[in-house]
């Protein structure tokens, strides 16, 4: 069979694969400051509260993570009366965000907390209150130290949209599955499969790239 003919379902499944990245890593994104910060909270709830949540999707499989919410939540959801049912791009969505979350919140963590200590005390000394100190000095200099480690996370998370697959979702992977057992040429599929998801990851490194130089232009231009 012409290697073209398998061009145009595996793009559809590329697009697909295109929005769960892009909305997950987004989505990523927030969850990883919301509980980076929350880590490094005075309240002992908060802290709690991201310290919990970094260890739990830190410590267990994303695939299982996947299967409980597409699976497992609909049946608890029964059990107390409430529909619990996602559609399959939501809790793919939602499974690797919270995935990428919980690793980037140690990012952001680790970023904050490598600000120097002589900036906490020069914001103490202007009388700024800890939130002021958070926004105006920690921030500011802490995003562009993030920035390669999220770049690397968002590739991982390109490559964990594969997993969707496994939830009849039709993204690259599973149309590449479809075409391999309708036609059985594998290497062919595969190989195209292989050379797409590491076009998108190229592209998706650029943009990161493109990103971490306006965030260094933004701190520059701060200080």
């Amino acid at each position: 069979m012409d290697w073209t003919a398998y061009l145009n379902p595996l793009m559809q499944g590329a697009w697909v694969t295109i929005e769960l990245t892009l909305y997950s890593t987004v989505l990523g994104a927030l969850l990883a400051f919301a509980a980076g910060i929350g880590k490094t909270a005075h309240n002992p709830l908060i802290k709690a509260v991201a310290v919990t949540y970094i260890e739990v999707f830190r410590g267990t499989s994303l695939l299982v993570q996947l299967f409980w919410l597409y699976f497992a939540l609909p049946v608890l959801g029964q059990a107390i009366g409430v529909d619990l049912r996602l559609h399959p791009v939501m809790a793919g969505v939602l499974a690797l965000s919270l995935n990428i979350g919980a690793y980037g919140a140690e990012v952001v963590r680790g970023a904050i907390e490598a600000v120097s200590r002589d900036q906490y005390e020069a914001a103490r000394a202007l009388n700024f209150t800890p939130r002021k100190t958070l926004w105006r000095i920690a921030l500011p200099q802490a995003i562009p130290e993030m920035m390669p480690p999220f770049g690397n996370l968002a590739i991982q998370n390109l490559k964990d949209t594969a997993l969707v697959s496994l939830i009849s979702l039709s993204d690259l992977a599973f149309r590449a599955e479809q075409l391999r057992n309708f036609t059985q040429d594998s290497t062919t599929i595969y190989t195209m499969a292989l050379l797409m998801y590491f076009g998108l990851a190229l592209v998706l490194t650029a943009m990161m790239k493109v990103l971490e130089r306006f965030v260094g232009r933004w701190r520059a231009g701060a200080r």
